[in-house]
This record gives C-alpha cells, structure tokens and sequence, in this order.
C-alpha cells in the first residue's frame, strides 16, 4: 500500500471521528502540503525512520515555503506528529509489521515569547475603540479585561452574557476552516479543552460599557459587522490596522489576553483564580506561561518594601 492511500484511509476512519474539525483539518493540511509530496508515492514500509529524519534536516533548513528559510520546530514538530501517529495506527492494524517512528529526533520546542502591551498602550488602544464608530471593535476591550481568546470571542453570543450576574458563560470558539465542500469559511465549535468551557466573572465596569454596546446589536452574536458573524482573519486583520493608526507596534491579537493576564497579576490576583479565568488546565500552566509578569510585581512588591528602611 502506498503511504498516500494509507493517509487517506487513516484520515477519514481514525482521525476525523475522533477530533474537532479543526484539528482534523489542521492533519489534512500537513498531510497534503507536507508529507504525500515527499512520501506519498513509496510504498508504506519504505517510509523509514532514516529518511524521514533526512527530511526534517531538509526543514530545519529551509522548510519555510515563503521565505525559504528554515521552518520552525513548532512546524515540524506538527508535521512529525502526523507521521508517527499514522504509523502507530498502520502497526496497530496490520498494515506494516512495527512501528519504528518512536526513533525520530524531535526538534527541541521554542516556547513562545509573550507579549503584552504596555499600560500606556493599552489606554492609547481602549480610546481608540472608544473613538471608532464601528461597535465590532469594542470587542477589544472586553478580551482586555476579560482574557477572552479571540475564537471565544467571535463566537460569544448574548445569551452567553448575564449582565444582572456580571457573567460571561464561554461555551463554544470559532475558527476559519473548510466545509465539506472545501469553501473556506467560519467554523463554530467546542471550546478548546475541557478548562476552556469556563464562567468568567465581569469587572462591574463593564457593565454600563456592555448594555450599551448590546442596544444596537443586529445579530444574536456580540461582535458582528453589518448585521453578520465575522471571520478570525477579518477581525485580526481590523486589530492590525487600528495598531498601526495609532503608531503602536504590532502583536497578534493574543497579545490582548497576555495584557489581561499581566494586568490581573500586577493587580494581586492569585494564580489560581487567573488560571481558572484563562481556562488554563492548571495553575502550573499559568505560572510557567507568566513567571517573567509575576517576578517584575514580585520586584515591585520588594521595592515597595524597602521603602521602609
């Protein structure tokens, strides 16, 4: 059997009635672009540890298809996953007599820089929102004191708000992806892991801020456009030019819920309850993720104490 019908069979029969369809999706990209072009016509068995080690030296190197350059571990660390896994799965049905993939040299994994914003880049950002006359943008603010992802929060509802409790349920995320006819388009679905379906508790400050914002909806969707659901892409992409009108440099729109995050811990918020509202699976996540943000309150705090002296 040749390594690309056994993808094929492994994708539809193993994978896809197992994971979310983002993950699934996120499989048959890696398969399709990065795995059959190189395997996909050898026969399964041939598929070696030692030539698939070749060609995670090939990646290292010059895997980025953009620019050329090497591609990151995070990548290739994906696409290894594809590999041992439906090789796993071939052993465990007969398909090749062992399994040998456990042999592979896993590039080591970069941990990603944080980034948050600065106080005075944060009030440059909630005037800016203030400002714009467009209501989808006010949901910047509500990821900044909220920690929302920004899959949460496209695909938050007003049913999920309890603004006499000052609660927001997070119950479900959404994601850009394909259909089943292979149209890119906006996927509602679970939220990421079991932690991430969550009640988050509202600064009451917001509550003004939401009951007005909730008076000119058009859609059972708290950040919309034009009466419409928006796309992951849309909505970063409105996040990027509204940094850039306002000279501030650009991060992701993840960096909104690491400045929630930050923000929560220089305010004397204990880890565990940060965890719970980030949806972290444990406290020990948190505090691996933001012990730089906790050391400088630590120092701040220390400071504080030396002035006794």
């Amino acid at each position: 059997m040749k390594y690309k019908d056994w993808l094929k069979e492994w994708l539809e029969n193993y994978v896809a009635p197992a994971v979310k369809a983002r993950t699934y999706n996120q499989y048959v990209e890696i398969s399709k672009n990065r795995i059959i072009p190189y395997f996909g016509e050898c026969e399964i068995e041939d598929v070696t540890p030692l030539i698939v080690q070749r060609y995670i030296t090939e990646l290292m190197k010059n895997g980025n298809l953009k620019s050329g350059e090497g591609l990151s571990s995070n990548s290739i660390n994906s696409i290894i996953t594809v590999i041992q896994s439906s090789m796993e799965r071939a052993y465990v049905m007969g398909v090749i007599p062992e399994y040998t993939m456990n042999r592979l040299k896993r590039p080591r994994m970069q941990e990603r820089k944080i980034e948050c914003f600065t106080t005075t880049e944060q009030k440059i950002i909630e005037q800016a929102v203030q400002r714009d006359k467009r209501n989808k943008m006010k949901g910047v603010i509500l990821c900044l004191y909220t920690g929302l992802r920004i899959g949460e929060l496209l695909a938050l509802e007003w049913e999920d708000i309890d603004l006499n409790r000052g609660e927001i349920t997070v119950n479900k995320t959404c994601h850009d992806g394909k259909n089943e006819k292979g149209e890119y388009c906006r996927l509602v679905d679970t939220p990421k892991t079991a932690t991430s379906h969550r009640v988050v508790p509202l600064p009451k400050q917001l509550i003004p801020f939401l009951k007005e914002w909730k008076k000119a909806r058009q859609t059972t969707y708290v950040v919309e456009a034009h009466g419409r659901a928006i796309s992951v892409r849309s909505y970063q992409s409105s996040f990027s030019i509204m940094l850039k009108n306002n000279k501030i440099p650009h991060r992701g729109f993840h960096a909104l819920r690491h400045t929630f995050a930050t923000r929560a811990l220089e305010c004397g918020m204990d880890v565990k309850s940060l965890s719970e509202i980030l949806g972290h699976k444990s406290p020990t996540v948190t505090l691996k993720r933001y012990a730089h943000s906790m050391m400088d309150h630590k120092k701040m705090l220390m400071n504080r104490l030396g002035k006794l002296f």
